[in-house]
């Protein structure tokens, strides 16, 4: 019997594949907490827990009638972004997939209710959500992308993660799932950015963004995944990177409003031109991620 073995919230911030150099000149001459922070899970939680397969949910990917898997056998390439070539270019990146548990969860989702296809095309773009934490995390694991769909609301996202666990399930494998992506996610305007790069989290957005934030993060800590769930309406205001569709697919997949699992943080939360970034991570409780 397959099962999930960790699960983590995981900043993906374009400033994480700059030189230390650079990084250290946009922030007050000091290395931002998220490299650290993706060595230690690495180190304390993937080295341990040895998953089989990683499954990340990329905010960045965006798809409009239905939700998409990766179901290729490996994805190879090198990775220039459009947003920010200057930062992100010709990255190699080589993943193993695994095709069968991809068309599992498809099947899985759709059993749901929920429409989602496997997508094996050579030619299907990747997204730096998924190639970020891969740079810093990936080891011989199978890694598998999961697309946000962008008219999806709370209960499909969660439905999606309800399919998933239960293709995990009939799997016999280890997995880990990543939602990768912020939490709020407000930019400041275009000539005021440089104003704002610093991991500082006074230069987040707004402060009403920020107390909304560590309100979660303080949920998180208790693993009270209810509180977020039910909340989405208010925090919709402070425009969550996704609409936290990678935070709530993960959370499906783990037991909905019945998860129990407490979030350690493995970085700082820190800003980012106005948005926030933080590495957040859920180690399987002993009695079960719904207790």
């Amino acid at each position: 019997m397959g099962e999930i073995v960790g699960a983590g919230l995981i900043s993906h911030v374009p400033t994480v594949m700059l030189s230390k150099e650079i990084r250290d000149e946009l922030n007050d001459g000091k290395e931002i907490s998220l490299i650290p922070g993706f060595h230690k899970i690495r180190k304390e939680v993937l080295d341990v827990v040895k998953p089989d397969v990683v499954i990340v949910f990329d905010t960045h990917w965006g798809t409009l009638v239905e939700f998409v898997v990766t179901s290729h056998a490996r994805r190879t390439g090198k990775y220039t972004s459009d947003e920010l070539p200057r930062g992100m270019s010709q990255l190699p990146y080589d993943l193993k997939g695994d095709p069968e548990l991809a068309v599992s969860m498809v099947d899985k989702i759709n059993e749901e209710g929920i429409r989602c296809s496997a997508i094996d095309d050579p030619y299907l773009p990747i997204h730096y959500p998924t190639i970020n934490l891969a740079h810093y995390m990936e080891k011989g694991e199978a890694w598998i992308s999961v697309s946000c769909a962008m008219t999806a609301g709370v209960e499909e996202n969660l439905a999606v993660g309800r399919g998933i666990a239960k293709a995990i399930a009939e799997s016999g494998k280890k997995v880990v799932l990543m939602a990768s992506g912020s939490m709020s996610h407000t930019f400041y305007p275009f000539k005021e950015l440089h104003l704002h790069e610093s991991s500082d989290p006074k230069h987040i957005f707004s402060d009403a963004a920020r107390e909304a934030d560590y309100e979660r993060l303080a949920w998180f800590k208790k693993g009270d995944h209810a509180s977020v769930i039910n909340n989405m309406d208010d925090y919709y205001q402070y425009k969550p990177e996704g609409r936290f569709a990678h935070y709530l697919m993960m959370a499906g997949a783990l037991g909905g409003e019945k998860c129990t699992a407490k979030g350690e943080q493995y970085s700082d939360y820190e800003n980012s031109v106005g948005t926030s970034q933080v590495h957040v991570w859920f180690d399987k409780p002993e009695n079960g991620w719904t207790g």
